[in-house]
C-alpha cells in the first residue's frame, strides 16, 4: 500500500512543493509546527532512514543539505533544526524546522495556515534555491 508520500510523489495528493530532484522531493508540512516547517524524502518509498543503501542515504543528505540552506535564509530563525522520527508515515522523511527557541521543536504544537500563507512561504523557500 503507498504512504501518503508516494501518492504526493505521483501528483494524487497535492503538496506545497519547495525543491524537487529526480530521486528527492521537499515541501511544507501540511500540519507545520512552526511556519516554513518543510519535509524532504527520498521519491523511492522506504519505510525507515537506515534501510536506505548509504549512497542513497548521503544523496537524500546532500539533498536536504541544500534545501535546509534555502529554508534558513527565507525565514527568519536562529538555525535550522532536523529531525527524523519516522512513526507518522511509513516513507523515509526529514523534518527541517526554523528554530528559535527550544519549545519550537515540540510535535504536539501543530499551526493552522490559509493557502495564501503556505503559498507564500513555499516562493519565498524556492526563491533561494
Amino acid at each position: 500500500m503507498s504512504s501518503v508520500f508516494s501518492k504526493i510523489v505521483a501528483g494524487e495528493i497535492p503538496c506545497y512543493k519547495v525543491a524537487e530532484s529526480e530521486k528527492h522531493l521537499a515541501f511544507l508540512d501540511a500540519f507545520p509546527i512552526v511556519k516554513g516547517h518543510v519535509l524532504v524524502i527520498p521519491k523511492k518509498e522506504t519505510d525507515k532512514l537506515f534501510d536506505l543503501p548509504k549512497e542513497e542515504y548521503d544523496e537524500l543528505m546532500d539533498f536536504t543539505y541544500t534545501v535546509a540552506q534555502a529554508v534558513g535564509k527565507a525565514i527568519p530563525c536562529l538555525r535550522v533544526g532536523m529531525t527524523v522520527q519516522g512513526l507518522e508515515v511509513p516513507h523515509v522523511h526529514v523534518h527541517l524546522i526554523p528554530l528559535n527557541a527550544v519549545e519550537d521543536i515540540n510535535f504536539g504544537n501543530k499551526l493552522i495556515l490559509s493557502s495564501e500563507e503556505f503559498t507564500e512561504i513555499a516562493d519565498k523557500i524556492m526563491s533561494y534555491l
